[in-house]
């Protein structure tokens, strides 16, 4: 095989893009929250994490903003575990997050009423935490 000088910067590019990319894929990552983006993502120390089958409203849609702010006083800047499971949707990394008393965030948000069970991605495992309140929320299509 010989190798194409004129392509050396394309490889040293793509070379320095995968060396670079951190790996949190079956992982436990630790840290502060530092940004709520809504009921089912927040950032620990800047990585963003989706809640693992979880499925809160939009911001845009009825009881987004207020299940953001549950969140908001529920976690912010406090502690949290999160097991990584490899998989990534948009540029957030899925997982399972947990308060200092390890308290399971996803759990906490449904049981509150801010969020539902999304079995698609949970295969049920938040469906006991489901209230009468979190039931009128909606339900996304990709959960099904």
């Amino acid at each position: 095989m010989v190798f194409n000088h004129t392509l050396a910067p394309f490889y040293l590019i793509v070379a320095c893009l995968v060396v670079g990319q951190p790996s949190y894929a079956g992982e436990w990552i630790e840290g502060r929250v530092t940004h709520v983006r809504d009921v089912d993502t927040i950032e620990v120390e800047n990585r963003a994490v989706r809640l693992n089958g979880v499925d809160g409203p939009e911001l845009d849609e009825r009881g987004g903003q207020a299940a953001k702010r549950w969140m908001q006083r529920l976690v912010m800047r406090k502690p949290v575990r999160c097991w990584l499971n490899g998989d990534r949707t948009y540029d957030r990394w899925v997982g399972t997050c947990y308060t200092k008393s390890e308290e399971d965030l996803g759990a906490l948000a449904i049981s509150a009423g801010q969020a539902r069970d999304c079995p698609r991605y949970s295969d049920g495992k938040y469906a006991s935490f489901e209230t009468d309140e979190s039931r009128r929320l909606p339900i996304h299509g990709y959960c099904r």
